[in-house]
């Protein structure tokens, strides 16, 4: 009696006739003596290549890996991964055997370490530590998936959980970013200036436009008002001027005048 544990199967191995494609999956079988089994994680397992003690890393396994320009990081890096539920008995024949573990530590995790650095060695320091981090990432968990692939061996996530190098570079790092974050704040105030500029170009613009409505509104009023003004009108309002104060008459120089 051989129990397959949750997330996991089993390849089968006939010592009379080999592998004979036949996998278990979870549960209690009753194995022939004439069998062996070998068993592989369908499900998702965590490892981990980093200099801390996690997971299955208790010692150091981050790693160095160049850049384009030829400078060297420190990383360490997480990973999940399977196996293949449907091509795993090739996976068995293509490993002579060995168990998931054993490819874990054998293969998985050198290979991991050999794949990452051909990625890295394709970007500028300059880039892993800039704005194309992510970039990066994806590009590794592109690669790794791609590479694993033909082994049965499927990647789900891979990620840098750090990432340094030496002080010099580092100090040079900084300071191409400090200059890239001047030039930024640059380029800001000159665009935030252009802007105010061309406010200030639509507010006069407006009220030059709001003088010459309200001018033009007051010429059409006082037309208004001078096109009513007529010769009639005119004696009409003498008429209640005098009327109103009287009638002066002028009776020659030095006279008085009396109304």
């Amino acid at each position: 009696m051989e129990r397959i544990p949750t997330g996991y199967v089993g390849v089968v191995y006939n010592l009379s006739g080999g592998v004979t494609g036949e996998v278990y999956t979870q549960g209690f079988h009753l194995i022939p003596p004439t069998k062996k089994i070998t068993e592989y994680s369908i499900g998702i397992e965590q490892s981990y290549l980093t200099s801390e003690d996690k997971g299955d890393s208790p010692d150091d396994e981050s790693f160095t890996t160049p850049t384009a320009d030829g400078k060297s990081l420190k990383v360490d890096l997480e990973f999940s991964y399977r196996f293949d539920p449907d091509t795993v008995t090739e996976t068995f024949t293509k490993f002579k055997g060995q168990s998931g573990k054993d490819i874990k530590n054998t293969f998985i995790k050198p290979k991991m370490i050999a794949w990452t650095q051909e990625v890295t060695a394709t970007y500028p320091v300059t880039d892993v530590f800039g704005d194309k981090r992510q970039k990066l990432n994806n590009a590794l968990d592109t690669y790794l998936k791609e590479k694993f692939k033909p082994y049965g061996i499927v990647i789900d996530t891979v990620n840098f959980t750090n990432i340094s190098t030496d002080e010099e570079t580092q100090a040079a790092i900084q300071k191409k970013v400090n200059a890239q974050q001047e030039l930024e704040l640059a380029r800001i105030k000159k665009e935030t200036a252009l802007v105010d500029a061309q406010k200030e170009k639509e507010v006069a613009q407006i009220n030059a436009e709001s003088v010459a409505i309200q001018t033009a509104a007051e010429a059409s009023r006082y037309k208004a008002l001078s096109d009513q003004i007529t010769p009639q009108l005119v004696q009409k309002w003498e008429m209640e001027a005098r009327k109103q104060h009287g009638w002066v008459t002028v009776q020659g120089a030095n006279t008085v005048i009396t109304e």
